[in-house]
């Protein structure tokens, strides 16, 4: 068993409506979360590993241990050298800048590639000077336009091919299968084929240490009330299988718009329904030595918190423990990133270090932290 933590569970009201601007407005900045004010698992401590990264996103790390910060309103991309054994972050360079919502980097043969709205950039041999960084290349362009759901997380997969979630161009809609999707490419460009259809808004992405299977996060449809559809961690075990969007949410939910004539059983349920809003976003597999061994190979997932909620959910970081393919646990590991109804925090991303201690991404501080265990 995992250390025993009793997470807060909060299902309360009808959500306010609340406008697509007040949604897409950045959020102001504010300092670095009081990490004092914070609930861990026994054990575990949280330490701020650098502040000077405004609207942190998605991490990658690389060869030489420079992490790579992805952003989004900020458009810039961050590296981020390690200082005093990797326990705290040094020198932040900007590697790119001027791009567009360049949510997310993915570190593969010794260069950067980075996503923003309809492309996909690589800057090469990207370690070699971080002052003088490359110049952005362009891999693809096949990409829609649209903003709304538009920025990517994206991650390389155990067969060396890119992944890249396209979300849906809305809350709610059916615009067939050019939207609504994660595919795959080659490193330069080609070969696109869908991964797993009917994914409103995947932000996360990874692959099982064992068994090679792509896991994912899925943000659930708003407006149905505060307490569903849930977010979903999915697991594909068919290549080109639908997940339900926009019929069906939560596995079990026909939405009262599209789900007419349609059957839930028809498509794949989530392996895990989680609660709803809470904007489950960046996941990986803890393959490390640092935690305890309840945690190995379990889910590290951000929960990036609740918008429109009459009483907010999520703002923590969880750990999905699994037995085989199925998850049998789902605890924080780091909870209390809102206090009182104010975020102080939203946590973004999670990337496991060298050292086995875990990086977290914070977009409303412009901050990471560095969760460890026993050192």
């Amino acid at each position: 068993m995992m250390p025993s933590f009793v997470p807060v569970v909060r299902r309360l009201g009808v959500a306010a409506l609340i406008g697509f601007a007040a949604l897409a407005a950045p959020p102001a900045a504010r300092a670095a979360v009081a990490l004092d004010t914070l609930q861990l698992a026994p054990g575990f401590r949280i330490a701020l590993w650098s502040d000077q990264v405004p609207d942190a996103r998605a991490i990658a790390l690389g060869a030489r241990g420079t992490v790579f910060v992805g952003s989004r309103q900020a458009g810039k991309v961050y590296a981020v050298e390690p200082a005093d054994g990797g326990r705290r972050g040094g020198r932040v360079h900007v590697v790119a800048s001027g791009l567009e919502q360049p949510v997310g980097v993915a570190f593969h043969d010794g260069d950067l590639y980075v996503s923003a709205i309809d492309r996909i950039v690589v800057l090469r041999d990207v370690e070699r000077d971080l002052t003088k960084p490359p110049k952005p290349e362009l891999v693809s362009d096949a990409f829609p336009k649209d903003k709304h759901h538009g920025w990517k997380f994206i991650a390389f997969g155990p067969d060396g091919k890119l992944y890249v979630p396209i979300g849906a161009p809305c809350n709610i809609c059916d615009r067939g299968n050019d939207y609504a999707k994660i595919v795959r490419i080659d490193a330069d460009g080609g070969g696109m084929e869908d991964v797993a259809l009917g994914v409103r808004n995947s932000v996360g992405l990874a692959w099982h240490p064992g068994t090679g299977k792509l896991w994912f996060t899925d943000n659930g449809r708003d407006m149905l009330g505060d307490d569903v559809p849930g977010d979903e961690i999915n697991r594909v075990d068919r290549i080109g299988a639908h997940y339900g969007y926009p019929y069906c949410h939560q596995g079990d939910l026909p939405d009262p718009e599209f789900g007419a004539g349609k059957a839930c059983k028809d498509f794949v349920a989530p392996a895990r329904v989680l609660d709803a809003h809470v904007a489950a976003l960046g996941l990986r597999f803890y393959t490390g030595s640092q935690f305890p061994a309840a945690y190995r190979n379990a889910l590290i997932v951000a929960e990036h918190g609740s918008w429109n909620r009459s009483k907010k959910s999520g703002y923590r970081v969880m750990a999905a423990r699994l037995d085989g393919e199925r998850i049998v646990g789902y605890e924080p590991l780091v909870d209390g990133f809102q206090k009182n109804e104010q975020a102080q925090g939203r946590p973004v991303d999670v990337q496991m270090m060298a050292d086995g201690a875990l990086l977290v991404s914070d977009d409303l501080a412009g901050a990471l932290y560095r969760i460890s265990y026993g050192d």
